[in-house]
């Protein structure tokens, strides 16, 4: 399913200034300035022509941006040289594991006083400004978010005359079923390796695992041993994964998903435009994640943008706060599958009345942000990912593996 082209989209965006002239006779023109500097760390085509989507949205009400693109991995180091250069761009993207850092050196200012008299504030939902807030100032506007869902192969569910599974028995049945090794066809792509400690995460709270209080993460284990028994047991029990699962990341489940060998797959609205890309709307569905025996676990994570307070003011916020427009949010999102941020487009007919969307918008509600706690992420990733990794693969027990979890959960909260 092909997207519009950048072309159309450019039009689309002059339509609507054009549309805007015509009902209120002057359009709300940016006054004349240098461009708005903006960096972020987009590197993807499909990235690329969002953030030129944007771009001229912005244009078309006078405004003018000078992005550049910084690579991941270098990212906070050239914020951090430029910062202390006095080189900044007026504006910049903000991920949430960044943001204590970049708050703390003072290379992003707060918008606190920008966002009291902001109108479009209240459609955020609350969550969405923690993650960017300190000492009672908020840093940031999200521009987008990652919410979490499940992928699964419509034609295949259909032939089998079952519904896309609402909780975990469900999800395991529909693994089982799914599943033909003589046809290379295997249930679910489970992904054991890089990345797939977020997907362990979601299943270990699932099962109500892991308590959080005071900043400190507490491991249950009875419910431990459930859960990890329960998604191991999908490849050594039920064999319902592929064998290559325990060494599996974001590549691996994508071209499985793709090519035929899986029917489900975990990921979040990000990867909505490559999947769809590769598959026919007969063939591909989304849905909300399943149930878990302690509740429905689900992510919805923000990405944002700030001001280093460098520049014109008034045109740093004026492109922030274009991303949270719904013809630019959802240009955006028909280029990369990033979802809105805001509850307001997310409402919008474009999307609303288009059922692929429909389980991200039902997530929206429940959806809960990643744990913010020192030492953990390390834990869950050098430590749980590991574990699971040595059941998938039968070197472990599931007792001896959650009694490692336990032992270094509590030195890391230490």
């Amino acid at each position: 399913m092909r997207r519009p082209s950048l072309t159309r989209r450019e039009l689309l965006a002059t339509s609507g200034a054009l549309a805007a002239i015509a009902a209120t006779g002057s359009p709300r023109m940016l006054r004349a300035q240098d461009p708005v500097t903006y960096w972020h760390h987009f590197t993807s085509q499909s990235e690329m022509q969002g953030l030129a989507a944007v771009e001229a949205m912005f244009a078309a009400e006078g405004g003018s941006v000078q992005s550049e693109g910084i690579p991941n991995a270098d990212y906070m180091s050239k914020v951090t040289t430029a910062n202390v250069a006095g080189g900044l761009p007026d504006t910049l993207m903000i991920s949430t594991e960044r943001f204590a850092d970049l708050a703390a050196q003072g290379a992003i200012v707060p918008l606190t006083d920008r966002l009291e008299g902001w109108p479009e504030r209240e459609t955020f939902t609350p969550s969405a400004w923690e993650a960017i807030s300190q000492d009672g100032e908020i840093y940031g506007v999200p521009a987008f978010s990652f919410v979490n869902w499940a992928y699964y192969r419509k034609d295949w569910f259909e032939e089998a005359g079952i519904d896309p599974p609402d909780t975990f028995e469900e999800f395991r049945e529909a693994a089982i079923r799914m599943t033909d090794p003589s046809k290379g066809r295997y249930g679910f792509g489970l992904r054991g390796g890089d990345g797939g400690q977020s997907f362990l995460l979601d299943v270990l709270d699932s099962y109500g695992a892991l308590n959080y209080a005071d900043g400190k993460a507490t491991l249950d284990t009875d419910k431990a041993r459930q859960a990890m028994a329960f998604y191991s047991g999908l490849a050594t029990e039920h064999g319902a994964v592929p064998p290559s699962a325990p060494n599996d990341s974001y590549r691996q489940i994508m071209e499985g998903f793709k090519t035929g060998q899986t029917a489900m797959i975990w990921h979040h609205t990000g990867s909505l435009v490559e999947l769809t890309d590769a598959l026919t709307p007969d063939q591909i569905a989304t849905s909300i994640r399943p149930e878990g025996p302690e509740g429905r676990i689900a992510r919805v994570a923000y990405l944002y943008n700030g001001a280093s307070g460098q520049g014109d003011p008034d045109a740093s916020w004026a492109w922030i706060a274009e991303w949270a427009k719904p013809d630019a949010a959802i240009a955006l999102l028909e280029a990369t599958g990033y979802f809105p941020a805001t509850s307001a487009v997310a409402s919008d007919p474009r999307i609303v009345d288009n059922p692929i969307y429909a389980a991200a918008i039902e997530t929206l509600s429940f959806g809960v942000p990643n744990p913010n706690i020192v030492g953990f992420q390390g834990w869950l990733k050098d430590v749980s990912l590991i574990e699971l990794q040595k059941l998938l693969v039968e070197q472990s027990t599931v007792e001896d593996s959650v009694d490692v979890m336990a032992r270094e959960l509590d030195k890391a909260m230490r």
